[in-house]
């Protein structure tokens, strides 16, 4: 059974539909990724996944029901977390404490406990403090715990993000673009962590343009060309898609690619 389906899903922007007639679906466990050239509609088509844009048409099913334009906060409580494809880092905190920051929607919380540091309020922030040291060693961040975020690198910058979103204890996980900017030890470290989620139960809905990461570690990948899904499938089939091809490196290419296959039968 598919925890996330997406039905037809579209919007316009000033009459321009920038996303039109979407549909998808992800299963548990799995690792889907959305591909497409740049004004694909690929980051629009998040946005309306998480709730920070509501479809013109269409909806979008989490768990069998219907969340469409739900809150994105609602929908952290319903088990989709998100990552952003501009860092939202508090620079100046601790890595500790961007970690713990992501604890904070399933914590009950008594504004008057915190003030007067009351026993619940102490247990309650070492309870945060814990889980939130667990995660850092699961992104591989633990001896940077206690310093300045600013002082990562970009790639480890990316990984305290997605440590953050992790913190919601997600059962669907979308990251817009993780390894961008990163170079290739980044990226590897970055593919490794995605991997690890997946395969501990999270659904990965992914948009990257790093095609050799997508294509190892996806099971299923779609792809969109000005907002309208021209293929979809597994690594393989999609990679000698003529419209994929043609969307990416141009229709001289995609005939190049199918005298190329018929070479090959040959």
């Amino acid at each position: 059974m598919s925890l996330l389906q997406v039905e037809g899903v579209g919007i316009a922007f000033g009459g321009i539909k920038a996303v039109d007639d979407v549909s998808f679906a992800v299963k548990p466990g799995e690792i889907v990724s959305v591909i497409g050239p740049n004004g694909a509609g690929k980051t629009t088509l998040f946005n309306m996944i998480s709730g920070i844009y509501l479809p013109g048409a269409g909806r979008v099913m989490l768990d069998g029901q219907d969340v469409t334009g739900l809150a994105p906060h609602r929908l952290a409580e319903r088990g989709l977390s998100r990552t952003f494809q501009n860092l939202q880092i508090f620079q100046a905190m601790s890595v500790l404490d961007n970690a713990m920051a992501g604890h904070h929607l399933r914590e009950r919380s008594s504004v008057l406990a915190d003030l007067l540091g009351l026993p619940a309020s102490r247990r309650r922030t070492r309870a945060t403090r814990a889980s939130a040291l667990q995660l850092l060693e699961r992104v591989g961040l633990t001896r940077a715990a206690f310093r300045e975020a600013s002082a990562l690198s970009y790639g480890a910058l990316k990984r305290l993000e997605i440590a953050r979103a992790l913190a919601l204890e997600p059962r669907i996980l979308l990251l817009d673009e993780p390894a961008a900017g990163c170079n290739a030890v980044e990226t590897e470290e970055i593919d490794r962590l995605i991997a690890e989620i997946a395969a501990a139960g999270t659904a990965i809905l992914l948009v990257e343009h790093d095609m050799k990461l997508v294509m190892r570690i996806s099971g299923h990948i779609v792809v969109l060309d000005h907002g309208v899904k021209i293929a979809e499938g597994d690594p393989a089939k999609v990679s000698r898609d003529p419209k994929v091809i043609a969307a990416y490196l141009g229709t001289d290419a995609a005939a190049a690619s199918r005298e190329e296959g018929a070479d090959a039968d040959g």
